[in-house]
C-alpha cells in the first residue's frame, strides 16, 4: 500500500482517491483566473498602456469570483459535467465569491474601473440563472453557441476594459478585443467537448453537440486564422505595439488546442497538455517574451 500527500491510496489493482468536493469547488477556477491575470498584462503590452500588477491581480480576482459564483449556484448541466463538485458546501463557495469580488472591486474602484467588475458579474448571473419578472424572462443560455458568444464578449470586454482604460486609440482597443474575445470564445467551445452529456440533458445547444467535431473544428480554425490575420496587419501598420512574439505564440498555442483537443477522448485523456496550451498560454508567452528580451539585449 502506498500513500502520498494528495490523499491517494493504491492497493495492488485497487485504488481509492480522496477528494474534498468543497476544495474541488474552490480550486476549479484557479487556472482560468491566473490566465486572466496574464491576459490583462498582455493586452496592456499590445495597447502600450501602463497597468499595475495590482490591477492585473484584481482582474484575476473578478474572474475567479464570477466563475466560483457560477459553480456555487450549480446549474443543471453541472450536476452531470462536474460530478466532483457534488456534496460541496455551496455556502463556502458563496462566501469566497463575496470576499474575492469585493477585493477586486476595491482595487478597480481605486483606478476608476469599478463598472468593469460588475459587467461579468451581471452577465454571468443572467447566463447562469437569468431573471424572471411575471411573464418576462431573460436568460442568456440555451441557443446554439450563445454560451460561447456571451463568454467571449464578457471577458473580452473586461480584459480590454482594464488594460485599455487609458488608451486613446479606439481601433487599437477593438483589435485587441478581437484577439481576446475570439480566443475566449474558442477556448469555451473546446471545453464543450467534455460536457456533451450534461448539455444534452440541460437542453443547451453547443457547437460540438449540434455540428459535430469536424464542423466545429473548422469554424474555430477559421475564426482563429481570421483574428490573427487582422492582428498581423494591425502590428505591421503600427495600430498595436510591435509584439510579433505575442501574436506568433498566441497563434501557435491556440492552433495546437484546436487541432489536437477538439475531440472528447483527447480532451479527457490529455488534460495536462490542454491546460498547458489553453490556460497556460498567457504565462508561456510572457516567459518567452522575457527570455527573448534578455537574449536581444
Amino acid at each position: 500500500m502506498t500513500y502520498n500527500f494528495f490523499g491517494t491510496f493504491n492497493i495492488r489493482t485497487t485504488s481509492f482517491t480522496f477528494r474534498n468536493p468543497t476544495i474541488e469547488l474552490l480550486k476549479s477556477s484557479v487556472l482560468v483566473s491566473i490566465s486572466g491575470i496574464f491576459r490583462v498584462y498582455l493586452a496592456a503590452l499590445l495597447l502600450q498602456t501602463n497597468v499595475s500588477i495590482l490591477t492585473c491581480l484584481a482582474g484575476g480576482l473578478i474572474i475567479y469570483s464570477v466563475y466560483t459564483l457560477d459553480r456555487s449556484l450549480e446549474s443543471e448541466e453541472d450536476l452531470i459535467n462536474r460530478k466532483e463538485l457534488k456534496g460541496s458546501k455551496k455556502g463556502v463557495g458563496l462566501a469566497v465569491f463575496i470576499v474575492t469580488f469585493l477585493i477586486g472591486c476595491y482595487v478597480l474602484a481605486s483606478e476608476g474601473l469599478l463598472a468593469i467588475a460588475f459587467l461579468p458579474l451581471i452577465t454571468g448571473f443572467l447566463y447562469s440563472k437569468g431573471i424572471k419578472i411575471g411573464r418576462f424572462q431573460l436568460k442568456l443560455k440555451g441557443g446554439l453557441g450563445v454560451k460561447n458568444i456571451v463568454v467571449g464578449l464578457m471577458w473580452g470586454l473586461s480584459i480590454v476594459g482594464i488594460a485599455g482604460a487609458t488608451c486613446k486609440h479606439i481601433i487599437s482597443i477593438v483589435i485587441v478585443f478581437i484577439l481576446f474575445g475570439i480566443k475566449v470564445f474558442i477556448n469555451s467551445a473546446i471545453d464543450d467537448f467534455k460536457d456533451v452529456n450534461g448539455d444534452i440533458k440541460a437542453g443547451i445547444k453547443t457547437l460540438p453537440l449540434c455540428l459535430g467535431s469536424k464542423k466545429t473544428r473548422c469554424i474555430l480554425l477559421k475564426l482563429h486564422i481570421i483574428s490573427h490575420l487582422i492582428l498581423g496587419i494591425a502590428l505591421i501598420e503600427g495600430i498595436i505595439a510591435f509584439e510579433p512574439l505575442i501574436i506568433g505564440s498566441s497563434f501557435l498555442c491556440s492552433l495546437v488546442c484546436i487541432l489536437k483537443y477538439t475531440d472528447e477522448e483527447k480532451y479527457i485523456s490529455e488534460k495536462l497538455g490542454l491546460s498547458i496550451f489553453k490556460d497556460g498560454e498567457s504565462f508561456i508567452i510572457i516567459i518567452l517574451r522575457g527570455i527573448a528580451g534578455m537574449v536581444l539585449v
